[in-house]
């Protein structure tokens, strides 16, 4: 027998041999606690420093005022820093929108669950605007029609729960039936397009908000919630936000 066929015979069964006996016995790990007692490396802490010291300066740049402390379960349904996200976008975005299509925006529709922090007593600033919508959500337009419109009604109307909105009053009876709605002071047309700012993340299904998906069109403002908020409180000096009638439940 050839000896280079005889020897790569042995080879494979050798091989073969070792494949098979290898499995895997036993893990081992070791702990290893993060406290104090580890040091950081100071010639990185050195370079990164004059950084962090400026992103903290533009952070806590005093911008505004708030007159009180706001969280959003301030109300059933409807609160005032749910209100005054809603309100800020509608004032914010507008003008670009109609810069951009000639059309204004007529409602704003935001979640609840969007809020992520309460508006403290005191200075506002841009960490505040960070703390409030720590996502990177941006705000979008889209066209619905009247008939649309009133299944997000229905939406808001089922949900029973303070989902920001503006340009738009809502009013139900003890029972959470619907009493009457009214855009801009005026009934709802089945028939007519109604300008929707939302965020990416509701008109893309977000909270089951799929009415936004029925729009006949979509603009993208690349417009962050958090520069609306920042933006805002640029462009006021106080903050005295309210809870009002624009979504009440009769007794």
């Amino acid at each position: 027998m050839n000896n280079k066929y005889f020897l790569g015979i042995i080879t494979l069964i050798l091989l073969m041999s070792c494949k098979q006996d290898m499995h895997l016995t036993r893990i081992e790990g070791e702990r290893i606690e993060i406290n104090d007692s580890l040091t950081g490396n100071q010639d990185f802490e050195d370079f990164i420093k004059p950084f962090r010291e400026h992103v903290n300066n533009d952070l806590d740049s005093v911008l505004a005022y708030s007159v009180g402390t706001y969280t959003k379960n301030d109300g059933e349904l409807n609160t005032a820093i749910g209100n005054f996200m809603a309100d800020a976008v509608l004032e914010m975005s507008n003008p670009v929108f109609k810069t951009r299509t000639g059309n204004d925006i007529d409602i704003v529709l935001l979640n609840h669950g969007g809020i992520r922090s309460i508006l403290s007593k005191g200075d506002v600033t841009s960490r505040t605007a960070y703390q409030i919508m720590p996502f990177e959500n941006s705000v979008v337009v889209t066209g619905l029609k009247g008939s649309s419109v009133k299944e997000m009604v229905e939406y808001l109307q089922k949900a029973k729960r303070a989902h920001p909105f503006s340009g738009m009053t809502i009013k139900l009876n003890s029972d959470f039936e619907l009493l009457d709605v009214k855009i801009n002071d005026e009934p709802i047309d089945d028939n007519k397009t109604y300008y929707v700012a939302t965020n990416d993340y509701l008109y893309n299904g977000g909270s089951n908000m799929l009415f936004f998906k029925q729009g006949d069109s979509l603009h993208v403002l690349d417009y962050k919630i958090r520069n609306v908020l920042i933006d805002y409180f640029k462009k006021v000096d106080t903050l005295d936000l309210k809870a009002d009638n624009r979504f009440i439940k009769t007794n």
